[in-house]
């Protein structure tokens, strides 16, 4: 039986860690599960932006979303990305997400294509009447060209077509327009879609849009440090926004890891997800730091960045 979604709290988007050929190395993926939930998390989201889901093969996405799943045991709720171009595309992956266990899904406007905000109301409308789980939106409109309308998020929340937004918008002001339209911070339960669970994806404004009236945070450095990001939703949650400043300052210092790889020699997302994958490296978390072809990966000044970023926020590297 599938598992309530998260509501609240830290759903870090797991890196995909690969071995030397390119595959899944599903050892290391279910140690990477461990150390999310020993941090404390609230949840694991497969098969998103840093889990390198456009890189992967349907059957490596099928491998990722099984291991996962087993090897969360039910502890905490399996968010999956069925991340594609078209609906029916999406619908596929939705139903063999479902058929692997996951709790919920996780999906973008189509892409590729120019498509109308009816059609992409369509869209989600599509899926989630094919598939029932929860379904959550993904904001991205870098990675798909389209920004979701406010009204069209909160009439999909009104009649239950969502259960919640992932907002990777960058659009801080949008954000808050958009929970004001829910409600607001203080009026949630009283507006037009209470259950609906916001997140934001920006690793470094945690603190001010939880004070905004977001429910939680999907963090890609999460990965990384996923206590660290606990202890700055708990702070925010007892109301000790000093401390949860506190704690959000020193993750911005280590996100710094993101502008490692040089700029003349790759793009931003393989300097981040590379950095991601060598602290992991570095903290004996994964075996190898590897990133999807065609992605250039970090070379060794880089990679000594990344560890000394890592001492410099207190986190220890074994290698």
């Amino acid at each position: 039986m599938a598992l309530t979604p998260p509501r609240r709290g830290v759903v870090p988007p797991l890196c995909t860690p690969l071995d030397a050929t390119g595959a899944v190395d599903t050892g290391s993926l279910g140690r990477l599960v461990e150390h999310l939930i020993r941090g404390g998390v609230h949840g694991v989201f497969a098969l998103g932006s840093s889990g390198e889901t456009a890189y992967l093969t349907d059957e490596q996405r099928c491998v990722v979303l099984e291991t996962v799943v087993a090897a969360v045991r039910g502890r905490v709720p399996v968010l999956a990305g069925v991340i594609d171009t078209t609906t029916p595309r999406v619908l596929s992956h939705a139903r063999r997400a479902a058929h692997l266990g996951a709790d919920s899904l996780v999906a973008t406007a189509p892409f590729y294509t120019r498509t109308h905000p009816k059609e992409i109301t369509r869209h989600f409308r599509a899926l989630r009447d094919a598939v029932d789980l929860p379904l959550f939106a993904y904001d991205i409109p870098v990675a798909v060209g389209t920004k979701l309308p406010a009204p069209l998020v909160a009439e999909l929340a009104a009649d239950g077509t969502l259960a919640g937004l992932k907002d990777s918008s960058g659009d801080e002001g949008g954000l808050r327009r958009l929970l004001v339209a829910l409600g607001g911070r203080h009026g949630r339960g009283d507006g037009p879609a209470p259950d609906f669970t916001v997140f934001t994806g920006s690793e470094l404004t945690v603190d001010a849009a939880l004070l905004a009236g977001v429910d939680g945070v999907v963090p890609g450095l999460g990965n990384v440090d996923p206590a660290g990001y606990v202890r700055l939703y708990e702070a925010a949650l007892a109301g000790d926004w000093a401390q949860a400043a506190k704690e959000q300052e020193r993750l911005v210092t280590l996100f710094g890891m993101v502008d490692a790889g040089p700029e003349a020699e790759m793009g931003r997302s393989s300097s981040a997800l590379g950095a991601f994958k060598s602290a992991l490296h570095q903290l004996g978390v994964i075996d190898c730091g590897g990133t999807a072809i065609p992605q250039i990966p970090l070379g060794e000044a880089s990679e000594a960045e990344v560890g000394r970023l890592l001492r410099g926020a207190g986190l220890s590297p074994v290698r």
